[in-house]
């Protein structure tokens, strides 16, 4: 949902007509009649990593849980998206403070390689092939139906396509109604034509979410619905069941049209680094087609991309500490020849041997970061209504299909700069070299699994975030803001000198901690309070997640690939530490529809604090949340908003379910947690 706070009315009118100017409408063919239906007690969309630690809990409890994905692997971020590199902290690892379905994830990569980091990459602890993180996870999924007593319904290669959605309450506009069933579309390759993941996302997309048959897939088409409900219990039900958005980009989201935000937030007292006073949707974080590459014995014969010219001006190794070859090969290396041999402490001096395999994720490099209304790749709400795709039936995806196909093009430029390149568009001449001992690795076999090389589908880092229901504190919608768990220093002039008196007042109430009641009563001035040292507190958490607030912003201009261009000024402002915080259930819970949850980066958290809430543990952490709300909303014929609809009074179902969660070994807080603790500087 867009804001018009702090934004005139003609600035928002003119963005407005130029982001409808470039998008051409969406023409979707009727609807045909489903082919098939399915039951559900449990219906997940989106099969990474949030959305498979959904499954797992809701399998553990015993549920019929349905995914469907639009990819044929599980695991999302491990998997079809290639960035198969565990991103932690050093503090929660060396705890091993994770949910119970993560750590059987890092036991059972150590147990299929015999060590936990096959790839022996310096980034991570663990770095691995993509391809086996979706079998060992798919195999997790499995075992975890068996255990529980539930029933798991995988559909790859399957999109949503519609909702029915009950109609409004019209006196009460935050909640009341219902997905009641959900129609989806699932492609396989059409008889006499090439395998799936032959071609790249940008050429199957748009086909992969039309009804009718083409000359490159099948499509069968299937109706999601609640099992039928148990008459033999005469208490009211909740819901009969529940669907949860886990997709890389908040794609029910942006289907349901709940409320939600796009990119950069306006700058305010709870978004004080904001790189804008007025919010920006189309300024989103870069996402990556990742790609492996092999180090050979031979020199190979590397043909220049028809389009290297176009994005040569973009790839850089950024920093001249950073410009080595061998640093950003074992960056992300999936797989070393010589596991035992000792590493040198120096990334710069790591040996390549031929055999070697790295998976490429480097900022400017593959990574892709539009930032206008003219090549966005998440549509905001004024594009999809602009292009039609809020129209039943016309939905798409959300995504502009033209810049998924110029991420593709600037991923395998990439490769070709890192074997053949010799100018880099930061450092100049004379930095970058060729290393013409590398191949691109593509074929169905190889760790991608693609016929093209590319991942199946790109790393994504931001999408569609909801804006949660209304609260005592967040009248507007319950959001996690940056100063619920940045540790930022905001003493720094800038924040004095971009807020006004008043605002900057409600900034130090908001991070005072005990010392903020002081503040609030006037006993006490702004330069004498002292800001708390840990993340915000939340009374309904049910996850937990840590990492530093970390960015890659959009670019200043359009193309982002335009000589000269630079990241969009003060987009990193943000950019540091955080502490380690929590999941609370009101982000997990859009506004209007009482029977979704919201699993992953698009719980209800700004932009700024999305570039925490991110990574692959705390995917897991979110979706073992969503899972066990749902089971647990469905034994007790509760609606999840009714959990923490009297915050900040006692919740005795929240207390209960808070108890369920942390009996299954599913973390709500740190340890140690508590308004008195001050120690949280030492967590890294």
């Amino acid at each position: 949902m867009f804001s018009l706070k702090g934004r005139s009315l003609v600035t928002f009118t003119l963005s407005l007509i130029t982001s409808i100017s470039v998008i051409t409408p969406t023409f979707a063919a009727p609807t045909r009649n489903p082919d098939k239906e399915e039951t559900c007690d449990i219906l997940v969309a989106g099969g990474g990593l949030a959305g498979a630690a959904t499954a797992y809990e809701g399998l553990l409890a015993g549920r019929t849980v349905c995914i469907t994905e639009i990819t044929d692997w599980v695991g999302g971020q491990i998997s079809s998206q290639g960035t198969s590199a565990l991103d932690e902290r050093d503090t929660q690892r060396s705890l091993l403070f994770y949910p119970r379905g993560y750590l059987e994830l890092r036991r059972r990569i150590k147990e299929h390689y015999g060590r936990l980091n096959p790839g022996g990459c310096w980034v991570s602890y663990s770095c691995f092939m993509p391809y086996d993180g979706h079998k060992i996870l798919f195999g997790i999924l499995q075992d975890a139906a068996k255990k529980g007593n539930g029933k798991l319904k995988w559909f790859p290669n399957t999109v949503i396509k519609e909702l029915a959605i009950t109609p409004a309450v019209a006196e009460n506009a935050v909640g009341g109604q219902q997905i009641k069933s959900a129609i989806a579309i699932q492609h396989k390759p059409a008889p006499n034509t090439p395998p799936i993941n032959t071609e790249t996302l940008s050429k199957t997309i748009e086909d992969a979410y039309r009804y009718e048959n083409s000359a490159r897939f099948n499509k069968t088409i299937i109706r999601f619905i609640p099992k039928p409900p148990n008459q033999s219990n005469s208490k009211p039900r909740g819901a009969d069941w529940y669907v949860v958005d886990a997709t890389e980009t908040g794609e029910l989201i942006g289907l349901a049209d709940v409320p939600y935000r796009l990119g950069i937030d306006p700058r305010s007292p709870l978004e004080p680094s904001s790189a804008s006073p007025e919010g920006d949707p189309y300024c989103t974080q870069g996402f990556t087609y990742t790609f492996a590459m092999e180090a050979t014995k031979e020199p190979q014969q590397h043909q220049i991309p028809s389009f290297y010219q176009q994005y040569a001006p973009y790839y850089s190794y950024e920093l001249a500490r950073l410009a080595s070859f061998p640093l950003v090969f074992s960056y992300r290396q999936i797989k070393t020849m010589r596991p035992d041999e000792p590493r040198p402490s120096d990334p710069k001096k790591f040996p390549i041997y031929p055999g070697d395999i790295s998976m490429q994720n480097w900022t400017w490099g593959n990574d892709y970061r539009p930032g206008s209304a003219e090549d966005n790749l998440i549509y905001s709400r004024a594009q999809l209504e602009a292009n039609g795709q809020l129209q039943p039936g016309a939905w798409m995806g959300g995504l502009r299909t033209e810049t998924l196909r110029r991420g593709e093009e600037n991923a395998k430029g990439f490769f070709y700069w890192l074997v053949a390149g010799t100018t880099d568009s930061q450092l100049g001449n004379g930095v970058k070299k060729p290393y013409p001992n590398n191949r691109f690795l593509s074929g169905l076999d190889t760790p991608m699994g693609t016929v093209h090389g590319l991942s199946k589908y790109p790393y994504m880092r931001e999408g569609r975030r909801i804006i949660g229901r209304p609260t005592l504190t967040q009248p507007q919608g319950f959001t996690v803001w940056e100063v619920d768990m940045s540790r930022t220093d905001f003493r720094a002039d800038f924040y004095r000198e971009n807020l006004s008196k008043e605002e900057y007042r409600d900034l130090w109430l908001a991070v005072g901690g005990l010392n903020a009641p002081a503040l609030a009563v006037g006993s006490q001035t702004v330069e004498e309070t002292k800001s708390r040292s840990r993340a915000r507190i939340y009374p309904d958490s049910v996850g937990i997640g840590h990492y530093a607030i970390d960015f890659h912003p959009c670019m200043t201009n359009s193309p982002p690939e335009a000589p000269g261009n630079t990241e969009r000024e003060g987009t990193r402002k943000g950019q540091g530490q955080a502490y380690p915080f929590q999941i609370p259930l009101r982000a997990m819970i859009p506004q209007k529809i009482d029977n979704m949850l919201v699993a992953g980066k698009s719980i209800a958290t700004s932009h700024t604090a999305a570039a925490a809430y991110r990574v692959h543990s705390f995917e897991w952490s979110a979706g073992a949340a969503a899972g066990i709300t749902a089971a647990f909303s469905l034994q007790n014929r509760i609606l999840p908003y009714e959990l923490v609809d009297e915050l900040p009074a006692r919740e005795p179902n929240l207390e209960a379910l808070q108890l369920r969660l942390q009996q299954n070994h599913n973390p709500i807080a740190f340890p140690g947690t508590s308004i008195f603790n001050s120690s949280w500087q030492n967590w890294k």
